[in-house]
């Protein structure tokens, strides 16, 4: 009897997206690695919060993180 394929997890989401404990997928937000001279000090310090992904695209990003995170 063929084992069951199981899909495997994307290291590039794994790397890039974390889960919060209540559930939510935070991210970092780019634009905080070089060229920061030219760059206000209200847009580097809203640049270093880490930004949560709406609802909507939860699902996209679950499908590529490993299974223990599904719903």
């Amino acid at each position: 009897m063929p084992r069951m394929r199981l899909a495997k997890t994307k290291k590039s989401a794994k790397k890039r997206f974390k889960i919060t404990a209540s559930g939510k997928i935070s991210y970092r937000k780019s634009g905080r690695r070089h060229l920061l001279g030219h760059k206000s000090a209200k847009r580097k310090r809203q640049l270093g919060k880490p930004a949560v992904i709406s609802e909507t695209h939860t699902h996209m990003i679950t499908e590529s993180l490993p299974f223990d995170h599904r719903a």
